[in-house]
């Protein structure tokens, strides 16, 4: 059998201690087809998006799974104190969330593509930020994950999770520890992208690549919430919202 990449000592050892040692008795997690997040390779997994706490709980799932986990992150967050510290020695890939600061900074997709290169999983979050979605059903994707996959030769899993707006509400800043919250998961089968390879990669592919990616995930989220989805993909620029910031929800 492999040894798990959790199994050897990295710096991610003393954070899953503190994540698990803070919020283990506060989370309880049930995953469905835990077996389809392989033990080995570079993959792409891409989950739905409500809650600021949401990498963590993903991360943490992950590493239960026994892979450790990567993310595109925002870049503001490398200028915090500590935080910024343990981005980089883990591996972690800053993002420039506006055109003007992503023009003088280096690539996101190079330091994903050198994750690939070490085995690595990415973490890609399509949405961009946390839902605009008043039902908190995922958005509009942008091509992040789509182009890493297609420019990398991997695959996409899409993960779907439930339960994380319990611990912490959309745009919160307390996470409620006082009671143990389920927290569901759905991870579904590589997305299929076949039509898209050995094709030029332009922004119409990335663009079709993207929707089955966000289908793909919306369709997992569906079995955990037991409902469907709106028809349409609710897309913030067609609503008059900002792409990043807060969202004040209606009423």
């Amino acid at each position: 059998m492999a040894r798990k990449e959790t199994s050897r000592p990295t710096v991610f050892w003393p954070m899953a201690w503190i994540c698990f040692g803070l919020l283990g008795g506060s989370v309880k997690f049930r995953v469905a087809h835990p077996e389809r997040i392989p033990a080995q390779g570079a993959y792409v997994i891409a989950p739905n998006h409500y809650s600021e706490i949401d990498p963590v709980i993903v991360g943490m799932m992950l590493y239960r799974a026994g892979r450790i986990p990567s993310f595109l992150a925002k870049a503001s967050l490398f200028k915090v104190p500590i935080v910024g510290w343990f981005l980089r020695r883990s591996g972690q890939v800053p993002v420039e969330r506006t055109a003007v600061a992503a023009a003088h900074a280096p690539s996101p997709f190079a330091g994903a593509r050198s994750l690939v290169e070490k085995q690595r999983i990415v973490v890609v979050y399509p949405e961009g930020t946390l839902t605009r979605e008043p039902d908190m059903w995922p958005m509009r994707g942008k091509t992040g994950a789509a182009r890493i996959a297609l420019e990398q030769g991997i695959p996409v899993i899409p993960v779907a999770h439930w339960g994380t707006q319990a611990l912490m509400a959309r745009y919160g800043k307390k996470v409620n520890l006082f009671r143990r919250h389920p927290i569901d998961f759905a991870i579904g089968e590589p997305v299929d992208l076949s039509e898209f390879e050995g094709k030029p990669i332009d922004q119409h592919l990335l663009a079709a690549a993207t929707e089955k990616i966000m289908a793909a995930i919306t369709q997992q989220l569906e079995t955990l919430r037991g409902e469907k989805a709106p028809a349409g993909r609710w897309d913030p620029a067609r609503q008059g919202q900002a792409e990043t910031g807060r969202y004040h929800e209606r009423g």
